[in-house]
C-alpha cells in the first residue's frame, strides 16, 4: 500500500495593520482618487533589477485560463462507434449530446492511433484547433488534474491519501491548477518558474505578464507579475494629461508622487510610482503606437484580444530589456455551465479555438513559433453525466498544447472510459461518480513538460512544483511519468 502523503499546510496567520501601514495604504487611496492605477505587477519584490543575461534565445509560455470549469465531454468528444454510443445514451438525457455528424469536419487523426480503436473529435466549434492538431501544431493532454499523489479509485474512496484541497469548488481549485495550493496561496508555478530566469532578461519587470488581471499564476516568489491592459501598459493617468485642465498641476502631482521621503514605507511607495511611470514608459514604446502584428485576430472576443497584446509584446520583446524569457496568463470565463449549456458552450469554445489560432499564426509571422507554447488550464472538468441542461462540476479534464515545439497530432495521457463511474466495474476505476473523471496525469506532471522545456533545470523542479516528487520513477511511480513528452527539446 502506498504511504500516505500528507496535504501541505499552507495556512498563515493574519497580521495585525499597525499605524505606518495605515498611513500607506492610505496615500495609496489619495493616489487612486487622482486616476491613478498602479498595476499591481510593480511590487516591492521588483525594486531591484536582474541586469545578467544567461539566455541568448527566446521562449514564453502562455497560460489560458478557462475560467469557471470547462466541460471535458463536450470539448474532446469521443468519437469511435462504441465509445460515442456510451456517450450518446449518458449525455442526451440532458439533450447536450453533439450529434455524430457535427463531429466528422473537426475529427483528430492522430500520426499514433490510440488503443482499443479510440478516437476523438473536437467541438463543431473549434475548427481551428483541430486544423492545428492535424497538422502537427498542436497536441492533447488527456485527462489531467490536480493531484497531490497517483490515485485509484479504491485509494480514494478509502480516505487514507492526500488529496488536492477541497475538490471542485470554483475559487481553491482555480488555485491549486495556478499555483498547486488552495485559495490565498501567494505564489504560482508559472511565478516560480519566472523566480529562476529573472537573471535572464534585462528588466526582470516583464518576466512575468498577466493580461487578463491579478491572477496568481504569474505571480512567483521574487518576480511579481506586471499587468497590462489589451491596448498595452496601464498607465497612471493624472500624469499623463492634464490634471483639472493644467499642464502646471500635471507636473506637480507628477513631481510630488515621485519625489524621496524620509519615512521609508512613503519612500517605498514612491520608488515603486516612479517605477510604473518609467515601466509603462517602457512598453508603450516596446510596443509602438501602431500593432507590429498583422495577423487578423477575431474583434468582439476577449480572449483574442487579450493574445493579440501578448503578441504585441513578444514582438517587442527587444524593447522590454531585452527580455528573453517571458511567461504570460490570459483567461476566458463563462465556463460554468450549469445551465443553458447548448447556448453558453460552443460560443465559449470558438472563441477559444479562434483566438488561440490567431495567436499561433501570430507567432508564426514574428518567426517565433518554436519559441512560444501555449496551453489551456481550468479550474476543473465537468460531469458526463447531465444536470437537466447542463453538466455540474468535476476533477480531471482534457487540455490543449499549441506551438512550433509541441510534438503535435497526438494524445498523451491515458483515454478514460466512457461512464458515469457508479458502479464496481474495471471501467469505472478513472471515474468517482456521475462522469467526473479521476485525473490520470497531475497538473504536476503537465507542469515539468512545460517547465523542461522553457530551460527550468532538474534540480529547480520539486521547488515549482512541490508534488512532483510523488511521480515519476524517481518515486517508484513510471506508470505517472514526469515529462509527459509532448514538448521537442529545443
Amino acid at each position: 500500500m502506498m504511504k500516505t502523503v500528507p496535504t501541505p499546510d499552507i495556512s498563515s496567520e493574519p497580521r495585525a495593520i499597525d499605524t505606518s501601514r495605515r498611513s500607506f495604504l492610505q496615500r495609496a487611496g489619495q493616489l487612486a482618487l487622482a486616476g491613478g492605477a498602479l498595476p499591481l505587477a510593480i511590487d516591492l519584490a521588483v525594486l531591484g533589477e536582474a541586469a545578467a543575461a544567461d539566455a541568448s534565445d527566446y521562449k514564453a509560455l502562455v497560460c489560458v485560463f478557462l475560467g469557471g470549469g470547462n466541460d471535458y465531454a463536450n470539448t474532446v468528444v469521443t468519437y469511435d462507434d462504441a465509445s460515442y454510443a456510451k456517450y450518446f445514451a449518458i449525455r442526451n438525457a440532458g439533450g447536450i449530446a453533439l450529434s455524430k455528424a457535427s463531429l466528422a469536419a473537426t475529427l483528430l487523426n492522430p500520426k499514433t492511433p490510440l488503443p482499443d480503436g479510440r478516437q476523438y473529435a473536437l467541438n463543431p466549434a473549434m475548427t481551428g484547433l483541430a486544423n492545428l492538431f492535424n497538422s502537427g501544431q498542436a497536441a492533447v493532454q488527456l485527462n489531467v488534474g490536480p493531484l497531490v499523489v497517483p490515485l485509484t479509485r479504491v485509494q480514494y474512496n478509502s480516505q487514507a491519501y492526500a488529496l488536492p484541497p477541497k475538490l471542485m469548488s470554483h475559487n481553491d481549485q482555480a488555485s491549486v491548477w495556478q499555483s498547486l495550493g488552495a485559495e490565498g496561496t501567494t505564489s504560482g508555478w508559472g511565478g516560480r518558474i519566472g523566480d529562476l530566469v529573472l537573471s535572464s532578461n534585462g528588466n526582470a519587470t516583464f518576466t512575468c505578464i498577466s493580461a487578463a488581471g491579478n491572477l496568481v499564476f504569474v505571480s512567483g516568489k521574487k518576480a511579481v507579475q506586471y499587468q497590462v491592459g489589451t491596448s498595452g501598459a496601464i498607465a497612471i493617468a493624472a500624469v499623463k494629461k492634464p490634471l483639472y485642465g493644467s499642464a502646471a498641476v500635471q507636473a506637480a502631482l507628477g513631481t510630488l508622487i515621485q519625489q524621496p521621503r524620509t519615512h521609508l514605507m512613503e519612500d517605498v511607495y514612491t520608488r515603486v510610482t516612479a517605477r510604473a511611470i518609467a515601466s509603462e514608459t517602457v512598453v508603450t514604446a516596446a510596443i509602438g503606437t501602431t500593432s507590429a502584428v498583422q495577423t487578423v485576430f477575431p474583434s468582439g472576443n476577449t480572449l483574442a484580444d487579450q493574445l493579440k497584446i501578448v503578441a504585441r509584446l513578444i514582438a517587442g520583446r527587444a524593447g522590454l530589456g531585452p527580455a528573453r524569457r517571458q511567461v504570460f496568463m490570459v483567461s476566458l470565463g463563462g465556463f460554468d455551465t450549469h445551465d443553458n449549456f447548448n447556448a453558453q458552450h460552443p460560443d465559449l469554445l470558438t472563441k477559444v479555438s479562434a483566438a488561440m489560432t490567431a495567436f499561433y499564426n501570430a507567432t508564426v509571422e514574428l518567426g517565433v513559433a518554436s519559441q512560444v507554447t501555449a496551453f489551456t488550464a481550468s479550474d476543473f472538468g465537468r460531469t458526463l453525466a447531465t444536470n437537466g441542461n447542463g453538466s455540474d462540476h468535476g476533477w480531471g479534464s482534457h487540455h490543449f498544447i499549441v506551438g512550433g515545439a509541441v510534438k503535435g497530432q497526438a494524445f498523451y495521457g491515458t483515454a478514460p472510459p466512457v461512464s458515469i463511474g457508479n458502479t464496481s466495474a474495471p471501467e469505472d476505476q478513472w471515474h468517482i461518480g456521475q462522469g467526473r473523471l479521476l485525473p490520470s496525469t497531475s497538473v504536476d506532471q503537465y507542469a515539468a513538460t512545460l517547465a523542461r522545456w522553457f530551460g527550468v533545470a532538474e534540480a529547480d523542479l520539486n521547488g515549482v512544483l512541490p508534488n512532483l516528487k510523488n511521480f515519476g520513477t524517481a518515486a517508484g511511480r513510471p506508470d505517472y511519468p514526469s515529462d509527459m513528452g509532448f514538448m521537442n527539446a529545443t
